[in-house]
């Protein structure tokens, strides 16, 4: 084990040091170069000409655009589970008031009666227009 940990040291000894950002190593002299070597721009990964670099950036924002529409569907998505959810409490809160005879009812159950009404003709359009908005987004 011993043996290892000196071999690998004394390895990583002999490895010369990187200078990263030093001026005499980064800067390209033109005149020892020609004019191809100039056009090549250097990465950290890789070594790409500008029209690759067009191309891989024409990519990206068509990959953008596409992650962006898929937010917006889901967006539109959770909206319109929160909606329905919504309106289904509001129908069994309607039911159970329904349930009770007429003649049985209070002044505020039948009130109450007409306000979840109201709610839930509110909420259906709302999912309406949320739909039909989504639909145009769909077809943009």
């Amino acid at each position: 084990m011993e043996l290892r940990r000196s071999l690998s040291a004394s390895a990583e000894a002999e490895k010369p040091m990187r200078r990263y950002g030093a001026v005499e190593e980064t800067a390209w002299p033109a005149e020892r170069l020609g004019r191809n070597q100039l056009d090549i721009i250097s990465m950290a990964e890789t070594t790409m000409m500008p029209e690759e670099i067009e191309l891989e950036m024409a990519k990206i924002q068509r990959l953008r655009e596409v992650l962006v529409r898929r937010e917006s569907e889901l967006r539109f998505m959770m909206d319109d589970i929160q909606l329905c959810k919504d309106i289904m409490n509001l129908k069994k809160e309607l039911q159970n008031l329904v349930a009770i005879p007429e003649k049985e009812k209070t002044k505020m159950e039948k009130q109450r009666e007409d306000e979840l009404i109201q709610k839930i003709h509110k909420l259906v359009q709302k999912r309406d227009f949320l739909v039909d908005d989504a639909e145009v987004e769909r077809l943009r």
